[in-house]
This record gives C-alpha cells, structure tokens and sequence, in this order.
C-alpha cells in the first residue's frame, strides 16, 4: 500500500474540510490550498491564513500533516518567501505548476509555467536554496499546457532544481478537468526522474485508484474531488489493502457522516459570514450527491437557503446533530 495524499482545492478544501476529511483517517499527507506569491515579502499571518494548521505543528487536528503550497513566477521572491515560511516549521513546502485558472494563468503562475521548463527549473533551484533539507521540497504540476510536448522536459527540471518528489495530474492545461486522465505519463515520467512521483487526477472510486497505480506505477496517489465526493474513500482504498471488504450499500457511512457535516458547518459559520456560510455547505452537500441520495436530498432541501438559521433547521430534520447557531 503506497501513501494517499489529500490534494488541495482553491475555495473548498480548505482547513475546515482538511479538518473533516483527515478525522476519518487514511491520509498521509495533505496539502494546503495555494497562496499567491507576487512581488513582495508575505508577513506571517498570511501562511497561518492559508494554513491555520503551523499552529498546531503543521498538522490537522487528527494529526494529519499538512505542507504548504506557494504559487508565483519570480524565483528570488518565491525564494524569499519559502524562507519566510521555514520560521514557521511547516510539514513541508510545495510549489505549485498545475492550477489552470485563467486568473492564475494570466499573470504568468501554474500550469502557464509549464511552457517553459527552464523557468521552472530557476524557480525550483532558488526555493531548494531558500529551505533546509530537513523540510520536504515538492511540487505538483500537470502534463503540459496544450501538449504533452515537454512534459519529460518539466519533470527533468524539477528534480534538478531539488525537488524531493513529484505530484502529476494526468492532464494538461487545456483539458482542465475533463476526463479521462493519461494515467499512463506519470508513469513514463517515472521513467525518467529519479525521485518518487505520485499520480493524480479522476480518483473517485477504489476501482479508480487499483487502476489508476496500475496504470501509473506509482503506489502513490493524490485524491482531490474525490475525497470530498466520498470522505470515506481513503478508509476504504485502506481496507481493501489489508483484505477487508467494503460495503455495497453506503447507508452507514451516510450515518457516520451526519456528524462530519454538524462539525462542519459548526466551522464554517465560526469562520465566514453567516452570509457566505450557507454557499459554502451547498459546495460540499452538490460534490456529495455523487455517493449518498440521503445528501441529494439534504442539497434540494438547502439550495434555497440563505440563512443560517433557515439551514440549522434543514439539517435538523435530516438528521444532521447541528447546534443553533448563537445570536
């Protein structure tokens, strides 16, 4: 059994998710969402914002470890900054050539990065200066912006930069989230890095993930919209490891589950406004639906909803142990 990472997902998995999902277990790793690094020194309290988890030794509350990922063009301030974040003991750093928002894109950062190998590997080598070698050094990008032209080029320069290892979403720019995802170059990026490279991309299943090693070869594997889709994908992929079965009908874990979203939505109002709060439970109950009716049916009944209160009363009647919020 190789390792199962948590993948980081800009606006939802943020550290009340990571919170949730890692109390289930079977991560062992998660990353943080990224934080924009463009031109200046970030203070402290911008890390601790992305990643509340350095408080805590850079672990959620299960104990999950939880690295950092930066995003930005310039080396020496990627650089500077990595080094600002090492004052705050982080699990780990990671550099980011793999979102393909066009925001992101157009001021040069993510996977727009990936037409140029040779940046990448200034930018890799300037951070790998910046931080010890006792903080792991990683990065995560995709196959390419349009093309798998330079892909091998990518990932070559990467490790000569430093990295200590590789996260690879099996697709390029373009194809953003489409399926399928070209399990099969992670595994000819294997080939031709010498450090270890851990698949990513269309992992929803524990079908998915047997294939997705197969195909890949890589034991390791980075679960994003799956994991929110089913929290209790990583316990299951775990046990069919060890032998065990797993269930058919998901009726129990919809039960195990109703506490999860009490304590979520218990954080998410702690954190954003009671305006913001209810948008953000609909995000989870829509990915959700995918598994479970029982949240097909929480989802229709909240989706009108705009107020807190009105929500803690939808939840209540579905069974979900909310408590009131204050006034």
């Amino acid at each position: 059994m190789g390792k199962l990472l948590l993948a980081p997902m800009e606006g939802l998995v943020d550290d009340v998710l990571r919170d949730v999902l890692t109390r289930v277990g079977g991560y062992d790793l998660a990353v943080s969402e990224f934080l924009r690094v463009a031109g200046n020194l970030l203070p402290a309290r911008a890390f601790r914002r992305v990643c509340p988890e350095l408080a805590r030794g850079s672990r959620t509350l299960a104990g999950t470890p939880v690295a950092v990922q930066l995003l930005g063009s310039d080396p020496a301030c990627l650089a500077e900054n990595a080094a600002q974040l090492v004052a705050l003991s982080p699990a780990g750093i990671d550099l980011n050539f793999g979102c393909p928002a066009p925001t992101v894109n157009r001021h040069g950062g993510g996977a727009t990065l990936l037409a140029d190998p040779e940046q990448l590997y200034r930018i890799a080598a300037a951070v790998r200066r910046a931080i010890p070698a006792a903080i792991p050094f990683t990065a995560k990008m995709r196959l390419g912006v349009s093309d798998t032209a330079r892909t091998l080029d990518c990932a070559r320069a990467l490790e000569a930069g430093g990295i200590v290892s590789l996260v690879v979403h099996a697709r390029t720019r373009e194809e953003g989230y489409r399926p399928p995802a070209h399990w099969e170059w992670v595994a000819r990026i294997g080939e031709v890095v010498r450090r270890p490279v851990t698949a990513n991309g269309e992992v929803w299943t524990t079908e998915d993930h047997a294939r997705c090693c197969a195909m890949s070869s890589s034991p390791d594997v980075m679960i994003g919209r799956g994991a929110v889709a089913d929290p209790f994908l990583a316990e299951r992929i775990r046990k069919l490891a060890r032998g065990e079965a797993v269930a058919v009908d998901r009726s129990r874990d919809w039960c195990r589950l109703l506490p999860l979203l009490a304590s979520y939505w218990q954080q998410v109002r702690a954190k954003v406004s009671a305006r913001q709060a209810p948008g953000r439970l609909k995000l989870w109950l829509a990915a959700l639906r995918r598994n479970f009716v029982e949240a097909d049916a929480l989802f229709v009944a909240v989706r009108p909803l705009r107020g807190v209160e009105e929500v803690d009363r939808v939840l209540a009647l579905h069974g979900v142990p909310v408590t009131p919020a204050a006034v």
